[in-house]
């Protein structure tokens, strides 16, 4: 996102990157910070002789495969803001908002700030750190813990220090780890704690590159050579969604979403130093139920989650509902009605309500808004996935729009943005300032790839040319894989993805997504469903219900949510576990499923799309159980290998 032009030998643009290293399956991408005194690679610095001597310009390449290559930057002439360097911008930052406090962590149950000025310096020390360490040009710092000022701190010296951010999941496993460590050709591997610092110890003798370890959080188990401890006591994409200057008001947010995504790492980190917000760390079980506390007591101003983020805070406030008393029932479902019929039949852009609209709003709303710590929030965005319209109309019902943003590690996060000021509901909005979106291979409905061209677009995959030429035409149009259509105005709405479209034996395109959430808007049991049909006869699916989570892990249990338990009162079932519903095959709930999945098909358009078999399994979707990756997305061919027996069943003669 931050970027700065420089000419070598007179010839040659460079742009300005950050590496993000993704899961053992994934793919190395280059987006590296490339500074003004950084060495050009021998290979890039003899063609740029050879051309200088036949006296004419080389033909600029739009991407690479090498960390230290150069290409040409993706400027539109509508937005020729001029590029600059991460210490560039860090600079300006300090210099307009020094004294403002930067960050906040806990400490002993107390919220400890460190301010611009202190972050700046802070960072400096990193890198000089790192550099005493061994950190080489084109060499990795890779970081492994939970979002931290340690975390961004690190991330910012190993920029200073002409080094790359490599974010590591603190969910991985030791091989993981050492397929990114090894991959990135990390010197130095910053952990959180001796959870983190075990992992590295039993693959650091694999690790040829590897230089130090650095260990916060902890204190040193034992004297080991190399190993040491921490002694230091992004800006077009986030205009587009209206985030404010400091100088106007300072943005508070709350970072728990994990740094090694990109849309956390851009949403949190760097949009951050630009615009001088205060970011609050959440505690590292935010997502098992802590992050409310959080939320209360830094008050943000702007919130990012990913929609099963939202989906859960949905189903937890669907289930206090269902244990609340009649009267209360009443006025909720009375003020969230009147909410959301107000919200759909207005543009949102007016501050005129009715009377009706401000009296449930004061009432019950907002004091909901408030038990969410969202008192003082004025955008909510969402990522890294598709909503649903359930869990938009839920929101919309609260006085909370959701402004999704749509895009790829690829594109250094969102193209596309929502926000205040441009919003359609189920559009992830228009491409930002500088950036441009269009469709290739359009069918008869409008829906084709979605395909991105800009500034922000990344250099390449590391090490990995064909899957670059896949990915990037000749023309430095990146290819996204996603389906879409746009409208007149330019809003853009994501319809699916190609790899996901489902082909049946007969040939015919059935996208998931739609037919998805229509079950689960017809059931309020079910928690996923997941259709299958690829090169099959026809359509089946997999379902799951919705169950209370571990508090200590964030597993789904075997018990019944309070809103699950109700509609199996409502069909005649006593049922209050899965594990009753699916060992008895409770008949009343069966029925009851079987009768919402014809009311799906009865909206189909064809009989192709009918959902013909279906089962429920026994246990909800989850990151340990391997059905969702980190971001809570979806898993697909895992799920498929998982319940491949299950599936086989659908389609036994």
């Amino acid at each position: 996102m931050f970027r700065k032009r420089l000419l070598l030998a007179g010839i040659v643009n460079v742009r300005n990157i950050i590496l993000n290293t993704l899961q053992p399956k994934g793919i190395n991408i280059l987006r590296r910070t490339l500074t003004d005194k950084q060495n050009i690679s021998k290979e890039s610095l003899t063609y740029s002789e050879k051309i200088q001597d036949k006296g004419k310009e080389p033909p600029e390449p739009l991407w690479t495969t090498f960390a230290d290559s150069v290409v040409k930057l993706r400027i539109d002439h509508s937005c020729s803001q001029t590029p600059i360097t991460v210490h560039q911008m860090f600079k300006e930052t300090v210099d307009k908002y020094g004294p403002l406090n930067a960050m906040a962590s806990k400490k002993n149950g107390e919220w400890e700030k460190i301010t611009f000025a202190e972050y700046y310096n802070l960072s400096w020390k990193a890198a000089k750190s790192f550099l005493k360490l061994g950190l080489e040009r084109f060499h990795s710092v890779a970081i492994l813990g939970f979002n931290s000022p340690e975390w961004f701190v690190s991330a910012v010296g190993a920029i200073f220090a002409g080094g790359i951010v490599t974010g590591i999941y603190a969910t991985n496993s030791p091989e993981a780890c050492h397929y990114i460590a090894y991959d990135c050709k990390a010197n130095i591997i910053v952990v959180e704690n001796q959870k983190q610092l075990d992992k590295i110890m039993q693959i650091w003798s694999r690790l040829p590159c590897l230089k130090a370890v650095v260990l916060y959080n902890d204190s040193l188990p034992e004297r080991h050579p190399n190993l040491y401890t921490i002694t230091w006591t992004a800006a077009h994409a986030s205009r587009a969604g209206d985030m404010q200057p400091a100088e106007i008001q300072q943005e508070i947010i709350v970072s728990y979403l994990p740094l090694s995504h990109i849309a956390a790492q851009i949403y949190d980190l760097w949009t951050g130093i630009k615009w001088g917000e205060q970011v609050y760390f959440a505690e590292p079980d935010a997502l098992k139920g802590s992050l409310v506390n959080t939320l209360k007591e830094a008050q943000p101003t702007s919130h990012m989650g990913v929609p099963r983020v939202w989906e859960k805070i949905m189903e937890k406030l669907k289930d206090t509902s269902a244990q609340s008393g009649f009267m209360k029932k009443k006025v909720l479902s009375w003020a969230m009605s009147i909410s959301l019929e107000r919200n759909l039949s207005c543009s949102g852009s007016s501050d005129l309500k009715p009377f009706r609209t401000r009296l449930a709003d004061y009432l019950v709303l907002a004091k909901i808004r408030s038990a969410l710590g969202f008192s003082h929030c004025q955008k909510h965005f969402s990522g890294a996935a598709p909503l649903t319209t359930e869990t938009l109309d839920f929101f919309l019902s609260l006085n909370i729009p959701l402004y999704q943003a749509y895009g790829m590690s690829e594109t250094t996060g969102p193209h596309c943005m929502s926000g205040p000021y441009v919003y359609r509901r189920r559009s992830c909005g228009k491409a930002v300032p500088g950036c441009k979106v269009k469709l290739v291979n359009e069918d008869a409905d409008g829906n084709g790839e979605i395909c991105f061209w800009g500034r922000t677009v990344f250099m390449g995959y590391l090490n990995m040319e064909d899957k670059t030429k896949e990915a990037i035409d000749n023309d430095g149009w990146l290819h996204s894989g996603d389906l879409g259509r746009l409208d007149k105005d330019g809003f853009l709405y994501v319809t699916g993805r190609i790899k996901e479209l489902i082909i049946t034996a007969g040939g015919e395109n059935v996208p998931p997504i739609p037919i998805e959430d229509e079950v689960k808007k017809e059931l309020p049991i079910v928690s996923n469903a997941m259709l299958i049909g690829d090169q099959k006869k026809f359509l089946s699916m997999l379902l799951t219900l919705k169950s209370t989570l571990d508090p200590d892990t964030s597993d789904p249990t075997d018990n019944l949510t309070e809103q699950a338990r109700e509609f199996c009162q409502k069909i005649g079932s006593k049922a209050t576990t899965v594990s009753e519903i699916v060992a008895t095959r409770d008949q009343a709930v069966y029925q009851a499923i079987q009768e919402g999945i014809n009311r799906v098909n009865m909206k189909s358009t064809a009989s192709v799309q009918h959902i013909q078999k279906w089962t429920v399994l026994e246990r909800d979707f989850s990151i340990s159980g391997g059905e969702f990756g980190p971001t809570m997305k979806l898993k697909r061919p895992a799920v498929l290998e998982k319940y491949k027996d299950e599936i086989n069943s659908f389609y036994k003669e």
